[in-house]
């Protein structure tokens, strides 16, 4: 690394906060999109229980029934029209990511009502996807800081040695 004056090290941390407010924007946008797509993907298939919500609930007879009558499968739990699926998006603001809806059927599927259960979507999704989530967002920050070079990868140091060698597999 070259030699910096205090004025060009200060101008080069100024230059690296700015480069991680943009990666933590690009990681929480990627990671936001990973639970949508998985909340969305589950609706229409019973879910296994995810941290501390329970696996989904077998649909009730009646529940089932009423289905057939409207012309929908028998037995896709959260799934009919598609619309509560498709409601599902989610918005990056600052150091935020919201994934949600504004569809209230999706706030009783999720929470439960007194002749339903509940069926964690949204907070089962971020439970599974906890890993990917993890490394989309460790990834811009690497990626960002480092290079995309580093990451899976090595970080340099001087000497041309390499450190921290992550072996994909």
């Amino acid at each position: 690394m070259p030699d910096l004056s205090l004025t060009e090290f200060a101008s080069l941390l100024t230059g690296m906060v700015g480069e991680i407010e943009h990666a933590a924007h690009e990681g929480l946008e990627q990671a936001a999109q990973i639970v949508e797509r998985e909340a969305k993907a589950e609706l229409g298939h019973y879910q296994q229980g995810a941290g501390p919500f329970a696996p989904w609930a077998e649909l009730a007879d009646s529940t089932k029934d009423d289905r057939v009558r409207q012309g929908y499968p028998e037995n896709e739990p959260g799934l009919r029209s598609g619309a509560m699926r498709d409601g599902i998006q989610h918005v990056v603001q600052g150091r935020t990511a919201h994934v949600g809806s504004d569809d209230d059927k999706l706030v009783f599927f999720e929470l439960g009502a007194v002749k339903q259960p509940p069926r964690a979507v949204l907070a089962g999704s971020l439970i599974r996807k906890t890993d990917a989530v993890a490394h989309a967002v460790g990834h811009r920050f690497v990626g960002r800081l480092f290079g995309e070079g580093v990451v899976g990868g090595s970080i340099p140091i001087a000497g041309g040695e390499d450190v921290g060698r992550v072996v994909s597999e």
